[in-house]
């Protein structure tokens, strides 16, 4: 910042400090620094304000009195200062630096911005405004490397009033955000920057977890980031006590792994008595004893961080299900759009059929029963959608109740083919069906009419959503022994569908087994369907005790899915290639 001749302070700086009734009193305030004075080039003080003038017990009139030299405020290298107020004096390019004063026994690290006053043109400058805050006071013991571990009380005020301010500061950003990255990262960056930290880390924390993991961090650069780093509580006796207490804890332990040779404070955050996270803060060497009234500002502040933590998990709770709520009331909007259409048409057709033959608008017998026909194939269909609708309702509502019995495997195939090849051989697609060679029949536990549900709704879905290539139902064997709702079964069967049809993008697949829901909204009048299909014979199938999977490497590069059903008894293979017949269950 430089103020110029025609600034709107014409004469505030002025050599006769008689006619001035010290200015920076009101500048204090507007320029936003705690410290302001201006000098000439021979460091003689012409106006001086400090906010802690007073806790300090200097009197500014006399340290601007130049033959007051018990009062006298000057930097400890007064000759390096004096040369740099020479040399911005003369470039005219303001300067930023850390300076030690001493007053009387006291001695106050700086930071101070000098900036040049600029002159009337054709005029050299001769005085600066200098701009500044305290860092730290020591008591003066003659020279500024011997300073000692017992704090003034000059400097606790100091120290407590720094450290208030902290605390205001992070509470009110605390409170106003509910995000609590941004609350972490914060409270970390306030604490470490203010206290001018070598580490400051914050540590979410699960009472069902014996590790915690660092989330925020501020450091200062010459030390490794730990961010990440998940922290075993069994090796930190710090983090283990501030937890157990809710108390801070101050440690000093050589070869510490997270401070070496360094204090560490430690204080759990907590919300209603739980802890739910840890602050550590690395104290520096030099740092002096904490008091009591720091240890109160610490657990404070991790009183406000705690309560934070919990509302904002609360809130991010509440968003969530309020977005799932949505989403769930979207879909079954969807849903019931698509259903209505899928409803409607089958039994428009029957309306339609049957009035024709009401009104006599067949031309003959023949056609009369084609009509019938026509009627009655629709009527299955609005039928099987209807019961799609029910297994949903009573599958919601927790009354999905199934009789399991032995089912012979090649029995299910051989309905399924005599359901489904037709309407493949319509569509001019291929049809295959393989089963595993064994002496002997391959039966599986479950329920009959379910399976061949399930069965007919997969390849259904496979003729349905191919246009060229064909189908292929396949069985094979896992036999090794698994325990399922309690009982011990002797192994799996694996049925497997797959088809060359148009597929599913990589991205859409997490909605295949989603009630009420369709991967492409936009193919639903083209191929129809409820969206229920794969939703219901997951659920299904998992009652019987095996799993449902969906495979598919994107869109036109066709689909597979699979679902196992447990073994009833393990058959006799012929193969002598067992590997080949008892893969893994995917």
């Amino acid at each position: 910042m430089t103020i110029t001749a025609n600034s709107q302070l014409p004469n505030l700086f002025s050599q006769n400090r008689n006619s001035i009734n010290n200015p920076t009193d009101y500048l204090l305030p507007t320029l936003g620094a705690e410290l302001v004075y201006t000098q000439d080039g021979s460091g003689r003080y012409l106006t001086f304000c400090w906010q802690h003038s007073e806790l300090l017990g200097l009197n500014p009139d006399q340290i601007i009195d130049e033959f007051n030299d018990e009062a006298t405020f000057d930097p400890v290298d007064k000759v390096a200062y004096l040369e740099r107020l020479h040399r911005i004096l003369t470039s005219l390019v303001p300067e930023k630096l850390q300076c030690w004063f001493s007053c009387g026994q006291e001695l106050f690290e700086l930071e101070l911005v000098i900036t040049p006053i600029m002159p009337q043109l054709g005029k050299a400058a001769t005085t600066v405004l200098v701009m500044g805050r305290l860092l730290q006071a020591k008591v003066n013991r003659g020279k500024i490397d011997v300073i000692t571990k017992t704090p003034t009380q000059i400097e606790l005020a100091l120290r407590s009033q720094q450290h208030q301010k902290l605390v205001n500061r992070i509470t009110k950003n605390i409170r106003r955000n509910l995000d609590l990255d941004i609350i972490w990262q914060q409270t970390v960056d306030s604490l470490g920057k203010v206290l001018r930290l070598e580490r400051c880390i914050i540590c979410p924390y699960q009472p069902s977890s014996p590790k915690v993991r660092v989330i925020a961090e501020y450091h200062q650069p010459e030390c490794k980031s730990l961010l990440g780093v998940d922290i075993d509580l069994a090796t930190e006796p710090a983090f283990a006590q501030a937890l157990a207490t809710l108390e801070p804890i101050v440690m000093e332990v050589p070869g510490y792994s997270l401070c070496p040779h360094q204090k560490i404070l430690v204080v759990a955050t907590s919300y209603q008595d739980q802890a739910n996270g840890l602050v550590a803060l690395n104290l520096r060497d030099e740092c002096y004893p904490l008091t009591d009234a720091e240890i109160e500002l610490a657990k404070e502040v991790a009183d406000q961080l705690g309560t934070a933590i919990a509302h904002a998990t609360l809130y991010k709770e509440l968003e969530a299900a309020r977005q799932k709520a949505e989403d769930a009331s979207r879909l079954k909007s969807e849903f019931l759009a698509n259903v209505s259409h899928e409803i409607r048409t089958p039994l428009n057709g029957m309306i339609g059929f049957l009035k024709l033959i009401l009104e006599g608008m067949a031309d003959d017998p023949e056609e009369q029963h084609q009509f019938l026909k026509e009627a009655h194939h629709l009527s299955i269909h609005l039928l099987n959608i209807i019961n799609d609708i029910l297994d949903i309702a009573k599958i919601e509502a927790g009354k999905m109740d199934l009789d399991c019995a032995p089912v012979q495997l090649a029995e299910l195939f051989g309905d399924v083919d005599n359901f489904m090849r037709p309407q493949a051989e319509m569509r001019n697609l291929s049809f295959r069906m393989q089963m595993p060679i064994t002496s002997d029949e391959i039966i599986v536990q479950g329920n009959y009419q379910r399976l061949l549900q399930v069965m007919l709704n997969l390849v259904g879905n496979a003729i349905k959503f191919t246009q060229e290539g064909g189908i292929t139902i396949s069985a094979d064997l896992a036999i090794k022994k698994a325990k399922l709702q309690g009982q011990e079964y002797p192994g799996m069967v694996r049925v497997r569908v797959a088809d060359t049809g148009i597929g599913v993008s990589l991205d859409k697949q997490d909605k295949l087994f989603q009630l009420f829901s369709q991967v492409d909204g936009s193919r639903t009048r083209q191929y129809g369907g409820t969206g229920l299909g794969l939703a219901i014979s997951q659920k299904l199938v998992e009652a019987m005790g095996g799993e449902v999977h969906f495979y598919s490497l994107g869109e036109g590069l066709g689909s597979t899915v699979t679902f196992t059903v447990p073994l009833y008894q393990q058959p006799v293979l012929v193969s002598s290639n067992d590997n080949d017949l008892q893969n893994s269950i995917c």
